[in-house]
C-alpha cells in the first residue's frame, strides 16, 4: 500500500507516493511549478482556483503510477501563512495572499496602537509577531483598501481548506498547524484568541475564521464528480494540511529539542520541536500538531536570492561552486542585507528591503554571488544564536542547500557548529508520510531517521571571519533601521 502526499510549496505544486515505511517510491514525483503575483506596491498573491487546478493536475498525473492502485491516505502540505475570503457562494472573492504581501506595513503601527504600544503579550500568547506575514495586518489592509472585497467574505480559507472544500463539497476545518501561521491562535488553549481578534480586526472577524482540528482528522467522501475523476481516492482519507516548515521539521528527524532543523529552499527556516516558558523576541511559535510547539525564525530570503542575482539578474547559468568553495569568506568587501522580499525574523521590520553595501568598479559577479550567500547564512546564524540549544545537532536540507557545498561551508563557519546535511531530498513530504503513519499504526514520528550525505565542519579562521561580517553586517541593519 501507498501513501500519497500533496507537497504545495512557494514555488512548486508536486504529488509523491512513498510506501508505508516513508519511503519514496522510484518515479513517483510529479511537479508542476508556479509564481506568486508580485508588484512594486508589495503584493504578493496568488489565484487559489488556479493553484488548486494545478495540484488536481499533479494528482491526476500520479495516479497513473503503478503503485496507485491501492492507495492508503493522503497528506498535505503547504506553504504558509496564507489566507483567504470564500463569498456565499463558496467562491473567492479576494486573491490568496502570502506571507510575503508586505502592503500592510502601513497597518503595523496601528495595530500597535491597539494594543496600548505594546505587543509582548499579543507575542506570548499567539506565538507571532506583529507583522504583515501575517493575518492581522493584512486583514486591516483589505478593509481599508478593498472594503468591497472585504464585505463579501462569509469565510476565511487557508489554500488546503480551498481545495479540500471544492472536493468534498462542504466546509473544511483549519488544521492546528496551519491555524497557529495566522496570528491569532492561542497556542495555550488551541483555540482562536477571541480578544486579540476582537481587538485588533473587528467583531466580525471571529465568526468567519474556520472551524479548527488537528492535522489527523481525516475528511472522507469526495464529491461525485471528483470520486468519478479520482477512482482509487474515494474511500481514501485525507488528512488536513500542515505547515510545511512543520511537515520539514518531522522529515528531518528534528521531531525533540535534541535536534535543529535548518531548511533553504525559496525561503529559509530553522525550528526545534520544544517547550519554551518564552517565546524569544526574534522568533514565533507554531504547531505541528496539537502536542508539537514548535520555536524557530523564518527568512524571506533563501534559494530565491540565488535565483534573484544569478539566473534573473546577471542570467548566468555556470556552477561556480568549487570557485566559492576555494574563495576566503568575505574576500569581496561587501556588507549586504538579502532582504529582498521584506524581513520576517529575527528583525521583523515591516519595510526592510535588499541593500549592498561597498561597491566597486572592481566587484565581479562571483564577489555578489558570494557575498549574498554569506549574508544569508550571516542572518540564519542570528536565528541560530537565539534557539539557545547549543547542544542541540543541525540537520540540514533543502533543494537550494543540497545543491551548494560551498554555501553549507558558508552555514558551517556562520553558525560556528557542524552541519549535517541530509540525503533525504523530501524532507517536507516525507514529514507528511510519518505524520500519517502515526495517525494510521501509531508509529514514533523518529521510528525511521533519514540518512546523512555528509557533514561541513567549521573551519576555526572562517569562524572568526565570519563573526567579523556577521558584526558589519548588524551595523549596517542598526544604521538603516535602528
Amino acid at each position: 500500500m501507498s501513501l500519497l502526499v500533496i507537497d504545495l510549496g512557494s514555488s512548486s505544486a508536486r504529488t509523491l507516493l512513498f510506501d508505508d515505511e516513508a519511503r519514496l517510491l522510484p518515479g513517483a514525483v510529479v511537479s508542476r511549478t508556479h509564481d506568486f503575483a508580485s508588484d512594486s506596491y508589495g503584493a504578493s498573491t496568488a489565484k487559489a482556483e488556479g493553484l488548486c487546478a494545478l495540484v488536481e493536475s499533479c494528482i491526476d498525473e500520479i495516479l497513473q503510477h503503478p503503485s496507485a492502485d491501492d492507495i492508503r491516505a493522503l497528506g498535505m502540505a503547504c506553504f504558509v501563512g496564507n489566507w483567504l475570503g470564500i463569498d456565499a457562494h463558496r467562491q473567492a472573492c479576494t486573491p490568496l495572499i502570502t506571507y510575503a504581501d508586505t502592503r500592510s506595513h502601513e497597518q503595523i503601527p496601528q495595530l500597535l496602537e491597539k494594543l496600548a504600544g505594546d505587543a509582548g503579550d499579543y507575542h506570548q500568547a499567539t506565538g507571532c509577531r506583529l507583522h504583515t506575514a501575517y493575518l492581522p495586518a493584512q486583514y486591516n489592509w483589505l478593509c481599508h483598501h478593498q472594503p468591497a472585497a472585504a464585505a463579501r467574505i462569509q469565510r476565511i480559507s487557508d489554500i488546503g481548506g480551498y481545495c479540500y472544500a471544492r472536493w468534498f463539497g462542504r466546509d473544511m476545518p483549519t488544521s492546528l498547524s496551519v491555524a497557529s501561521w495566522t496570528g491569532l491562535l492561542e497556542s495555550e488553549t488551541c483555540q482562536w484568541h477571541a480578544e486579540y481578534a476582537r481587538q485588533l480586526c473587528g467583531a466580525g472577524l471571529l465568526p468567519r475564521l474556520p472551524s479548527l482540528a488537528d492535522y489527523d482528522d481525516a475528511q472522507i467522501g469526495l464529491t461525485d464528480a471528483y470520486a468519478r475523476r479520482w477512482k482509487t481516492l474515494r474511500d481514501v482519507p485525507f488528512f488536513l494540511a500542515v505547515g510545511d516548515g512543520a511537515a520539514a521539521n518531522v522529515g528531518s528527524g528534528a521531531v525533540d529539542a535534541r535536534y535543529i532543523a535548518l531548511t533553504i529552499g525559496t525561503t529559509a527556516a530553522l525550528r526545534a520541536v520544544k517547550n519554551a516558558q518564552r517565546v524569544p523576541d526574534g522568533l514565533w511559535r507554531y504547531l505541528v500538531s496539537a502536542d508539537m510547539p514548535l520555536v524557530g525564525g523564518a527568512t524571506s530570503e533563501g534559494g530565491n536570492v540565488y535565483q534573484w542575482l544569478w539566473r534573473d539578474l546577471l542570467r548566468e547559468t555556470a556552477d561556480l561552486d568549487a570557485q566559492l568553495i576555494a574563495r576566503p569568506p568575505a574576500v569581496h568587501g561587501l556588507v549586504v542585507l538579502p532582504l529582498l522580499a521584506g524581513e520576517r525574523a529575527p528583525g521583523w521590520q515591516t519595510d526592510a528591503s535588499g541593500t549592498i553595501h561597498g561597491l566597486r568598479r572592481s566587484t565581479s559577479r562571483l564577489d555578489l554571488l558570494q557575498a549574498h550567500l554569506e549574508a544569508v547564512a550571516l542572518r540564519l546564524s542570528l536565528i541560530y544564536q537565539q534557539l539557545e540549544s547549543p547542544e542541540a545537532t543541525v540537520l540540514a536540507g533543502g533543494g537550494a542547500l543540497n545543491a551548494s557545498k560551498a554555501w553549507a561551508q558558508m552555514l558551517a563557519d556562520a553558525f560556528d557548529c557542524p552541519i549535517l546535511l541530509l540525503a533525504e531530498s523530501e524532507v517536507t513530504a516525507r514529514g507528511v508520510a510519518l505524520m500519517m503513519r502515526r495517525s494510521l499504526d501509531g508509529v514514533a514520528l523518529d521510528a525511521e531517521l533519514p540518512q546523512i550525505s555528509r557533514i561541513a565542519q567549521p573551519i576555526p579562521a572562517r569562524v572568526e571571519t565570519m563573526r567579523a561580517a556577521r558584526e558589519r553586517q548588524s551595523e549596517l541593519y542598526r544604521r538603516l533601521y535602528g
